[in-house]
């Protein structure tokens, strides 16, 4: 099958949610850099690279600008990340035929691990879902027919999760342990720890 041969002939597109104040940081992660390079900026370049389009940029508690990203505001951010997934599968173009949906402060996940949930969309896949250990984890892709659903299952803090657990049957686990990791960058501790490592 030749790349995003699937379904209508264009390509899933790109939804990184970057709305959160960053709390237990003390700042929106959006605007953390990493190497010199913004987290919001670097989860577009992933989405990118790994052949999304277009790429959506849901925002909130700080107004970003984003170049190679269409950015979605999203006023009810305070809500959770629910609603930053309500808004970006809300905004999405029509006839857009699946979407990776990844968060901003996962910079450890790499364009390979996208393009291996791309890669099982275009084998079938209606929802491909990256795994760790085993375990399920973003980023997610969905095919549109699960958007609608997706969305209605969004509350709070959860994104795309209640969907997929209340569907497991249609859930393509796609190990990424070799090419991505799913560690979150919640606390300034956690940023230096990353940064120790070497990784990012």
């Amino acid at each position: 099958m030749t790349p995003h041969s699937a379904l209508n002939g264009e390509p899933p597109a790109g939804l990184l949610l970057a709305a959160g104040e960053g709390r237990r940081f003390g700042r929106p992660k959006a605007l953390l850099e990493l190497r010199g390079e913004r987290l919001v900026d670097r989860g577009v370049r992933t989405l990118r690279d790994a052949g999304c389009s277009p790429v959506l940029v849901v925002t909130g508690a700080a107004q970003v600008e984003v170049i190679g990203a269409v950015v979605v505001p999203n006023p009810g951010w305070r809500e959770g990340m629910g609603s930053s997934l309500r808004a970006g599968l809300a905004a999405l173009p029509a006839g857009c035929p699946a979407a990776v949906v990844a968060l901003v402060d996962q910079p450890l996940v790499t364009a390979a691990a996208i393009a291996r949930l791309v890669g099982a969309y275009e084998a079938g896949a209606g929802i491909a879902v990256a795994t760790y250990g085993g375990a399920w984890r973003n980023p997610v892709l969905l095919r549109a027919e699960h958007f609608a659903g997706a969305a209605d299952a969004a509350t709070g803090d959860r994104g795309a999760r209640g969907y997929l657990r209340a569907h497991p049957d249609l859930v393509t686990p796609v190990a990424c342990d070799d090419v991505a990791a799913p560690d979150d960058i919640d606390t300034p501790e956690d940023l230096a720890a990353l940064l120790d490592a070497g990784l990012g």
